[in-house]
């Protein structure tokens, strides 16, 4: 079995970027709703779960397109989201950096 040509595979990952940015962004909003309800103070127990979850997720698919930076910012707001029981609202601050750090990720590999 031949090798894949470099070209190839670069055009491939391409398109595969293509197909998965809609649903990167939409994880990436789904971050920024969680955090405001954070600093509104009404971030309830599934909607922290749930953006554990997304946090997860983006740093596994922006690993597989080489965006180091942005799988440790995802796995940082991994952890943040993954605290027990509830999530610090001090950390605010942060996860909206996380969120803006991320987007700006994105729109880096377009």
């Amino acid at each position: 079995m031949e090798p894949i040509a470099q070209p190839d595979l670069t055009q491939a990952l391409d398109r595969m970027w293509d197909k998965f940015l809609p649903e990167l962004e939409q994880r990436v909003a789904f971050l920024e709703r969680a955090n405001a309800a954070l600093a509104a103070g009404t971030l309830n127990v599934d909607l922290r779960a749930a953006a554990n979850a997304a946090a997860h997720k983006l740093a596994g698919v922006l690993g597989t397109f080489g965006l180091t930076r942005g799988t440790v910012l995802a796995q940082e707001a991994e952890i943040i989201y993954s605290g027990e029981p509830d999530t610090d609202p001090s950390n605010a601050a942060r996860l909206q950096q996380i969120a803006a750090e991320l987007r700006a990720t994105l729109a880096s590999r377009k």
